[in-house]
């Protein structure tokens, strides 16, 4: 997909590295005003002191926060124990008690509302240990909307105390570290862009377009060329607008000879099988 440098500003995403210091807002805003958008926006929140994956969407992408936020994520950090702890008995009281479905409460200083929440964490496995016995190496992978500095802490509540000390996001749904953009390459790359708008390679290597996104998240279907403009003056999707096979997903793309059309959910009223949530005109 050749995108032009303009149409990937319109509706594309870039995958910054985050920083330790910064806010995931002040990222994105920055992000803004390099590329001298009316908006960005980001996928996930990271805290100040936690760096890696932050996919920040760009112009009218802003709108698929809802299709990919809550997506699981991959995190590797440092915790440390307050007591002296053994990694192989340390491990067991994870197994035992921190996989799978758990309760958690957010930290008292989060955004949202405080008030058990059900999380699954698929993975959270001592690394390594400190010579001292108190600092491990850690990775998880956990369902997204899940505080990793409260998962050590509420560890530390069993072992006689542990936070969390430093903390790495390396994937957050589809978007990994392979991805990652340096502020500084960022930087760069505009700048090369600013002095002359031929030289944008490098920028554009840097965007994900949108709808490469899309693709790998959701199912995709096709459409007749007749329903395309219906589709895209807010009409509702109809059996006989699509080419082939029906969808089955709650929330589905659709397509046009490549082209994105926008995104679905999906309905049951007669011939009437989809309705949009977005479209991309």
């Amino acid at each position: 997909m050749n995108k032009t440098i303009t149409e990937l500003l319109n509706f594309g995403i870039i995958v910054i590295d985050k920083p330790t210091g910064p806010t995931s807002f002040s990222i994105s805003d920055y992000v803004r005003k390099k590329l001298k958008l009316n908006k960005t926006s980001h996928f996930g929140t990271l805290d100040p002191m936690v760096t890696g994956v932050l996919p920040v969407a760009l112009g009218r992408a802003c709108r698929l926060t809802g299709v990919f936020l809550g997506h699981d994520k991959t995190y590797i950090g440092i915790m440390h124990t307050h007591k002296e702890q053994d990694m192989k008995n340390l491990q067991e009281i994870i197994n035992k008690n921190f996989m799978g479905k758990i309760m958690q409460l957010p930290p008292k200083k989060s955004r949202v509302k405080r008030a058990l929440r059900e999380r699954e964490i698929k993975r959270f496995e001592l690394l390594e240990q400190s010579e001292d016995k108190k600092d491990f190496l850690f990775v998880t992978e956990v369902q997204g909307g899940t505080y990793i500095r409260k998962l050590c802490s509420d560890l530390g509540d069993m072992i006689g105390g542990a936070h969390m000390a430093e903390l790495r996001r390396t994937n957050a749904g589809i978007f990994d570290e392979a991805q990652c953009v340096k502020l500084y390459d960022f930087e760069k790359a505009v700048e090369e862009y600013e002095k002359n708008p031929a030289n944008c390679k490098k920028l554009k290597e840097m965007i994900i377009p949108a709808e490469e996104a899309i693709k790998t998240i959701l199912p995709c279907y096709e459409v007749k060329e007749f329903a395309v403009f219906k589709l895209k003056t807010g009409k509702p999707l109809f059996k006989n607008d699509l080419l082939d096979k029906m969808p089955r997903e709650e929330k589905f793309a659709i397509f046009f000879k490549e082209k994105f059309v926008g995104i679905f959910r999906k309905v049951s009223d007669g011939d009437i099988i989809g309705k949009a949530e977005f479209i991309f005109n």
